[in-house]
């Protein structure tokens, strides 16, 4: 499922659901997606809660059109370079999470098991729904089970220290 990167990087919707070329990578495109919503995370974490979560809903309101427009575009459901659907679901991962890079590598693994590894329901949202939401909604489910999992962590933390 080869795309032109240089038609992909002129136009801004596909740029944008590419993850700013993020998706072009020829192998594991999700994760280097993921890798790119780092830096951008560590601009949103300076946020206060509402402003991120604000953001954030706004980044899935948009990224419902984006990704089923260039899904459109380009024939194919959810194109595997389709990427702002990571970004979307580790940006929910990573909600309220402790600073510091070992919760963002944490967060990062979570997510990533869970996108890849789809248990209920995931799965059946990725199969069944073919629209710009169902190519959201996989992620953003991936990224609530990997949120509820880096929160659980959190929380043991704080319980051990104690």
């Amino acid at each position: 499922m080869r795309v032109n990167a240089k038609a992909i990087l002129s136009n801004p919707i596909h740029c944008l659901a590419f993850g700013f070329g993020s998706g072009l990578a020829p192998k594991a495109p999700g994760t280097f997606g993921t890798l790119m919503a780092v830096p951008l995370y560590l601009l949103l974490m300076q946020l206060p809660l509402l402003g991120y979560v604000l953001l954030l809903l706004a980044s899935f309101i948009v990224g419902v059109y984006l990704c089923g427009k260039t899904a459109d575009d380009l024939g194919v459901h959810d194109h595997p370079g389709i990427v702002w659907d990571e970004f979307v679901g580790f940006w929910i991962t990573m909600l309220a999470a402790p600073a510091g890079w070992l919760w963002i590598v944490i967060g990062f693994i979570l997510f990533r098991l869970f996108d890849i590894w789809k248990p209920w329901p995931i799965k059946v949202l990725d199969e069944k729904m073919e629209t710009g939401l169902g190519i959201m909604l996989d992620d953003v489910l991936a990224g609530v089970y990997a949120f509820i999992c880096l929160q659980g962590l959190v929380y043991l933390q704080v319980v051990m220290a104690a």
